[in-house]
């Protein structure tokens, strides 16, 4: 590895979590490179752990900082290139965009993780959580009913926070998500999944812990 890739920052991630996801999405629409360590997270790398106590991805290490929340980190990225100015739609309303991500990462994960994985929670109220999943899921078919995206007239910041949870919650159970009446979620979802920059986002990395080498995101 040359020197000038040994200064990027250092990514720490796992392609499936959409926390993760979403920092590597807007990550890579502001055209910034990191090397990027893919973990598995029942076997983490001490070096993570060293450095984050918490060890759960994403991670951003920088020379002089680490960066432990996957919004913080994207807010990072912003300030260090935004060419499609998505920051702007954040900072509009802060109280606003702050209550939009606690209710996500807060109010709708704590469903969709008792949908989803069920098993680990209490199986029996699977559907309960689901049905109090969907309170918010509806809000966001309301908002792009009135939109184009959650963003507003262009996809940003809002869609990539929240779309990798709802792909999460939709491939608890694809069927009955896709019979839902949520027509302009779907067709977002959609047009979401088949992106480029989707694609880019979650192509296949080797295990860091495994091969030692960094790749260039």
């Amino acid at each position: 590895m040359s020197k000038l890739e040994q200064k990027k920052p250092i990514l720490y991630s796992f392609r499936r979590c959409p926390f993760a996801m979403r920092a590597r999405l807007i990550i890579k629409k502001c055209n910034i490179n990191v090397l990027l360590r893919e973990v598995e997270l029942r076997d983490k790398p001490d070096c993570l752990i060293d450095i984050s106590p918490k060890a759960t991805v994403p991670v951003l290490v920088l020379p002089n900082q680490v960066i432990e929340q996957s919004m913080d980190i994207i807010l990072w990225a912003l300030s260090c290139n935004d060419p499609y100015n998505m920051k702007k739609a954040w900072l509009e309303d802060k109280a606003a965009s702050q209550h939009f991500l606690n209710s996500l990462d807060n109010e709708f994960k704590n469903h969709l993780d008792r949908y989803k994985y069920s098993s680990r929670y209490e199986p029996q109220d699977k559907i309960m959580h689901r049905n109090l999943a969907m309170l918010w899921i509806e809000k966001l078919e309301n908002k792009l009913s009135k939109s184009a995206h959650l963003s507003g007239s262009d996809i940003g910041i809002f869609d990539y926070i929240s779309l990798p949870f709802v792909r999460q919650f939709r491939i608890a159970d694809p069927e009955w998500f896709d019979s839902c009446n949520l027509p302009n979620l779907h067709k977002r979802l959609s047009e979401f999944l088949e992106s480029k920059l989707f694609m880019q986002t979650m192509k296949k990395m080797p295990i860091w812990k495994k091969t030692g080498q960094d790749i260039v995101f």
